[in-house]
Protein backbone atom coordinates (compact mmCIF):
# COMPACT_ATOMS: atom_id res chain seq x y z
CA UNK A 1 0.00 0.00 0.00
CA UNK A 2 1.29 3.27 -1.27
CA UNK A 3 1.29 6.01 1.57
CA UNK A 4 1.80 8.77 -1.16
CA UNK A 5 -1.20 10.95 -1.67
CA UNK A 6 -4.09 9.37 -4.02
CA UNK A 7 -4.23 11.11 -7.13
CA UNK A 8 -7.65 10.77 -6.98
CA UNK A 9 -8.26 12.49 -3.60
CA UNK A 10 -5.39 15.05 -3.60
CA UNK A 11 -5.12 15.89 -7.28
CA UNK A 12 -3.05 18.82 -6.74
CA UNK A 13 0.20 17.12 -5.38
CA UNK A 14 0.07 15.10 -9.39
CA UNK A 15 -0.86 19.10 -11.66
CA UNK A 16 1.30 19.14 -14.33
CA UNK A 17 4.05 16.76 -12.86
CA UNK A 18 4.69 15.03 -16.41
CA UNK A 19 5.27 18.12 -17.98
CA UNK A 20 7.14 19.46 -14.90
CA UNK A 21 9.52 16.38 -14.95
CA UNK A 22 10.27 17.14 -18.89
CA UNK A 23 11.10 20.84 -17.91
CA UNK A 24 13.05 20.18 -15.46
CA UNK A 25 14.87 16.84 -17.75
CA UNK A 26 15.66 20.37 -19.74
CA UNK A 27 17.51 21.89 -17.01
CA UNK A 28 19.41 19.31 -15.91
CA UNK A 29 20.56 18.47 -19.36
CA UNK A 30 21.85 21.90 -19.68
CA UNK A 31 23.76 22.35 -15.73
CA UNK A 32 25.27 18.21 -16.57
CA UNK A 33 26.75 19.50 -19.91
CA UNK A 34 27.36 23.07 -18.64
CA UNK A 35 29.45 20.67 -15.83
CA UNK A 36 31.12 18.76 -18.65
CA UNK A 37 32.75 22.00 -20.16
CA UNK A 38 34.01 23.18 -17.14
CA UNK A 39 35.43 19.92 -16.26
CA UNK A 40 36.97 19.44 -19.65
CA UNK A 41 40.00 21.53 -19.13
CA UNK A 42 40.78 19.30 -16.42
CA UNK A 43 41.40 16.42 -18.86
CA UNK A 44 44.03 18.54 -20.81
CA UNK A 45 40.66 19.05 -23.35
CA UNK A 46 41.15 15.04 -24.36
CA UNK A 47 37.46 14.71 -22.72
CA UNK A 48 36.82 15.49 -26.02
CA UNK A 49 37.39 12.04 -27.00
CA UNK A 50 35.19 10.72 -24.55
CA UNK A 51 32.34 13.53 -24.13
CA UNK A 52 29.92 11.30 -24.41
CA UNK A 53 31.57 9.18 -21.63
CA UNK A 54 32.02 12.16 -19.56
CA UNK A 55 28.39 13.37 -19.45
CA UNK A 56 26.82 10.30 -18.45
CA UNK A 57 29.40 9.59 -15.41
CA UNK A 58 28.93 13.57 -14.50
CA UNK A 59 25.27 13.35 -15.18
CA UNK A 60 24.96 10.00 -12.92
CA UNK A 61 27.26 11.67 -10.00
CA UNK A 62 24.74 14.76 -10.45
CA UNK A 63 21.72 12.96 -10.05
CA UNK A 64 22.34 10.71 -7.16
CA UNK A 65 23.86 13.78 -5.45
CA UNK A 66 20.50 15.95 -6.11
CA UNK A 67 18.19 12.87 -5.33
CA UNK A 68 19.95 11.71 -1.85
CA UNK A 69 20.35 15.11 -0.77
CA UNK A 70 17.02 16.76 -1.53
CA UNK A 71 14.73 14.40 -3.16
CA UNK A 72 14.99 16.10 -6.44
CA UNK A 73 17.52 17.35 -8.84
CA UNK A 74 18.31 21.14 -9.54
CA UNK A 75 15.75 21.49 -12.07
CA UNK A 76 13.39 19.15 -10.28
CA UNK A 77 13.38 22.07 -7.34
CA UNK A 78 13.42 24.90 -9.96
CA UNK A 79 10.03 23.17 -10.95
CA UNK A 80 8.53 22.68 -7.50
CA UNK A 81 8.68 19.12 -7.18
CA UNK A 82 10.23 16.02 -5.61
CA UNK A 83 10.43 12.56 -5.46
CA UNK A 84 9.42 10.58 -2.60
CA UNK A 85 9.27 6.36 -1.95
CA UNK A 86 6.07 4.54 -1.44
CA UNK A 87 6.27 5.08 2.48
CA UNK A 88 5.69 9.05 1.11
CA UNK A 89 9.38 9.85 2.49
CA UNK A 90 12.55 11.36 0.98
CA UNK A 91 14.84 9.25 -1.64
CA UNK A 92 18.29 8.50 0.65
CA UNK A 93 20.92 7.59 -1.07
CA UNK A 94 20.22 3.63 -1.80
CA UNK A 95 16.92 4.85 -3.62
CA UNK A 96 18.67 7.84 -5.38
CA UNK A 97 21.74 5.44 -6.42
CA UNK A 98 18.44 2.96 -8.09
CA UNK A 99 16.85 5.25 -9.47
CA UNK A 100 19.31 6.80 -11.35
CA UNK A 101 20.70 3.08 -12.52
CA UNK A 102 17.18 2.45 -13.32
CA UNK A 103 17.29 5.81 -15.51
CA UNK A 104 20.49 5.79 -17.35
CA UNK A 105 19.69 2.08 -18.46
CA UNK A 106 16.50 3.23 -19.63
CA UNK A 107 18.21 6.34 -22.09
CA UNK A 108 20.53 3.07 -22.96
CA UNK A 109 18.11 1.13 -24.33
CA UNK A 110 15.44 3.47 -26.24
CA UNK A 111 12.34 0.83 -26.51
CA UNK A 112 12.31 1.22 -22.68
CA UNK A 113 12.80 5.11 -23.02
CA UNK A 114 9.57 5.62 -24.83
CA UNK A 115 7.84 2.80 -22.30
CA UNK A 116 8.88 5.43 -19.31
CA UNK A 117 8.11 8.33 -21.06
CA UNK A 118 4.36 7.07 -22.26
CA UNK A 119 3.82 5.84 -18.52
CA UNK A 120 4.66 9.58 -17.22
CA UNK A 121 2.51 11.14 -19.57
CA UNK A 122 -0.23 8.32 -19.20
CA UNK A 123 -0.19 7.37 -15.68
CA UNK A 124 -2.13 8.84 -12.88
CA UNK A 125 0.88 9.36 -10.53
CA UNK A 126 3.28 10.33 -13.76
CA UNK A 127 5.27 7.55 -13.11
CA UNK A 128 8.15 6.59 -15.22
CA UNK A 129 9.19 2.96 -15.82
CA UNK A 130 12.13 3.18 -12.71
CA UNK A 131 9.71 4.73 -10.34
CA UNK A 132 7.24 1.91 -11.23
CA UNK A 133 10.06 -0.53 -9.85
CA UNK A 134 11.44 1.17 -7.33
CA UNK A 135 7.60 2.43 -5.83
CA UNK A 136 9.02 6.13 -6.02
CA UNK A 137 6.64 8.91 -7.30
CA UNK A 138 7.13 12.92 -8.58
CA UNK A 139 4.91 14.58 -6.74
CA UNK A 140 4.68 18.44 -6.52
CA UNK A 141 6.20 19.86 -3.73
CA UNK A 142 3.85 20.67 -0.44
CA UNK A 143 3.34 23.86 0.93
CA UNK A 144 5.06 24.79 3.91
CA UNK A 145 2.83 26.23 6.67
Amino acid sequence: MSLTPDPDIQPEFYDGVAAKRLFAWVVDAVIIFLACLVTLPFTAFSGVFFFPLMILVIGFVYRVATLSSGSATWGMRLMGMELRTNADEPLDAGTAFLHTLGYTISIGVMPLQLISIVLMGTTARCQGLSDMVLGTVALNRRKEI
